[in-house]
Formats: C-alpha cells, structure tokens, sequence
C-alpha cells in the first residue's frame, strides 16, 4: 500500500484487538495486487437502540488505479455478524475477491470470448440445394442444404443472418453446419 490504513471506529470505542485484527487483514491485500494505493476501514458497533441482534457493520474502501473496490458486509439477519471479528473477516473476504477481479482485468487474464463465425445469406439457389454466405470478414463460404441445421434451409433468404462452422472444402471454404438466427443475432 502506498498510504497507510486509515481505520476508523464508529458507535464504539477504539479496540486494540480489533485494530490489530483489520491491520493483519488489510496487510494480506497486497498479495493480490501491487496496485493499491490506499486502504480505508471502517467497523461500526450498531446504535444502543437496537432490539435485536447488534450486527457490526464493517466496510473496505480500496483505492486502485483507474478506480475504488467497496466492500461491505452487514447483512441484515446474519448473526454471524454479532461478532466483529466475524463481520471483519467477511468484508475482507469480499474485498479481496474484488481485487483479485481487478488484478486479473490488468493482467488481461480475463477470457474474452471471440463470437462464432457469422455472416449473412448473399446468395441462394434452391434449384440445386446450396447457397453462398458472405462471412463477416467478407469472404464467401459456399453451404448446402443439408449443412443447415433444424430443417431451416427453407427459410433462409438474401440477408439472413447464420451462424456456421466452418471446414477446407474440394474448391474452398465450406460451412460444415450453418444455424439461421433469428432475433439473438451476433453482436461483435
């Protein structure tokens, strides 16, 4: 971190247990990322008006770059939470999944998914069963009747959109299955 805790106690006095507690769990966040900047907690003792269970309210404020990661962790009915070191514990646990999304966005760990290959119906002739699909990187791949899935060759026409696999063909590319789409169409 590259400021210190901050922690702040709220409807309670300041513990010294407690304050040890937080500082040995905001210290195990730097193993998730080296990006931290700063940390801020803060544990809340419920109001004394309370009827019910006193649930403690611990909150994580990590600043990183480019953003904050808040976690906060008073559930109302869990009366794990009666016990602070529980409710701190939870918060952290929290905030450190958070983190560790956030490390793995800047270490562009994160999957992106590449959409299937798509395109659009450009030619048709149903005379000899076939028809011809413009790809989405403007190539044509030939497909036959009997290549497109659900019975749905009938109901392809000129600018439908497909979805196909595709395989090395005797005279060029070939879609092995073509799927027509209908209202869920591929968004790149």
């Amino acid at each position: 971190m590259q400021l210190p805790l901050q922690v702040t106690f709220r409807h309670m006095d300041t513990s010294e247990a407690v304050l040890a507690n937080v500082q040995e769990k905001a210290s195990k966040l730097d193993r998730f990322s080296e990006h931290i900047m700063a940390c801020r907690v803060v544990v809340e003792a419920p109001h004394q008006h309370h009827n019910k269970g006193k649930l403690f309210r611990v909150s994580v404020d990590i600043t990183v770059p480019g953003g904050e990661i808040f976690a906060s962790r008073s559930k109302d009915g869990n009366h794990a939470h009666e016990d602070v070191y529980v409710a701190i514990r939870d918060a952290f646990n929290a905030a450190r999944r958070q983190l560790e999304d956030y490390a793995r966005e800047i270490r562009q760990d994160v999957k992106s998914h590449t959409p299937p290959p798509h395109g659009k119906v450009l030619r048709l002739f149903p005379e000899q069963d076939y028809g011809i699909i413009a790809s989405a990187d403007n190539r044509e791949i030939y497909f036959h009747r009997n290549s497109v899935l659900n019975d749905a060759y009938d109901e392809l026409s000129i600018g439908s959109e497909v979805r196909f696999d595709e395989e090395k063909g005797c005279d060029g590319p070939q879609a092995s299955t073509v799927v027509l789409l209908g209202k869920h169409h591929i968004v790149e």
